[in-house]
């Protein structure tokens, strides 16, 4: 298994743990059931990866387990896209990323949908800036993983029944797998191994004080000054 995904699947183990908002689920068990429903409904690998991974952003800040009840929006969403993007393609993490905004929009254009929201769900969205407005709706409608964000968010909103039987975490790995992407991150760091190379010019700064020692030889002319007068 590839490091980084390792690392995620144990990520997930441990902080999965933890309540899911209000409801009788833990976080795993969300992400399980949403992963389960994507797998389900045919979705490809990149829809599957984002439906496990959507509510990463919830595991790994320290706002406890439901912020909106605190009067705090954890911008999970934005978290998540952010701690994903290095190791996973648009594909996955741009619905992660729109997954809240998708709420938002369904609740602007399905009167309904809004009634089919749990309590915390409708306690997060005032946070989250309510229902779009038909600009908002525009613009969203212009992104282009729009229509799988939406999709992501129907899996969301289903994925909270407790004790509801599903895979474990080793039977997503493949899709995991299957879009993961080399992380980013150690060549941005390559360059501060070389950072002292940048410093050898101080190591010759004595250099730049040589011709300070031949400064005498300049007044060399000064000294033969009599001789021309006396031509």
């Amino acid at each position: 298994m590839i490091g980084s995904i390792t690392w995620l699947v144990a990520l997930m183990a441990d902080k999965g743990t933890h309540r899911y908002g209000l409801h009788a689920v833990t976080q795993l068990q969300h992400a399980l059931q949403s992963a389960l429903f994507a797998e389900q409904s045919g979705g490809a690998a990149a829809l599957i990866t984002a439906a496990l991974l959507h509510d990463i952003g919830h595991m790994v800040h320290d706002l406890g387990d439901n912020p909106a009840a605190d009067g705090v929006d954890d911008r999970h969403e934005a978290v998540g896209h952010d701690f994903l993007v290095r190791y996973f393609p648009a594909d996955v993490t741009e619905p992660i990323r729109l997954h809240v905004a998708a709420k938002r929009y369904l609740c602007a254009i399905e009167p309904a949908y809004a009634d089919l929201l749990s309590p915390d769900s409708v306690l997060s969205l005032k946070l989250q800036g309510g229902a779009m407005s038909p600009a908002e709706v525009t613009a969203f409608r212009a992104e282009p993983h729009a229509e799988m964000a939406v999709r992501l968010r129907r899996f969301d909103d289903a994925a909270k029944v407790k004790d509801l039987a599903t895979p474990g975490l080793d039977h997503f790995v493949p899709y995991l797998a299957q879009c993961h992407v080399d992380a980013p991150a150690p060549m941005t760091q390559a360059p501060l191994t070389q950072a002292p190379l940048t410093r050898a010019p101080l190591t010759q700064a004595p250099m730049t004080q040589a011709p300070m020692t031949e400064a005498p030889m300049t007044e060399a002319p000064a000294t033969r000054a009599p001789a021309a007068l006396a031509t």
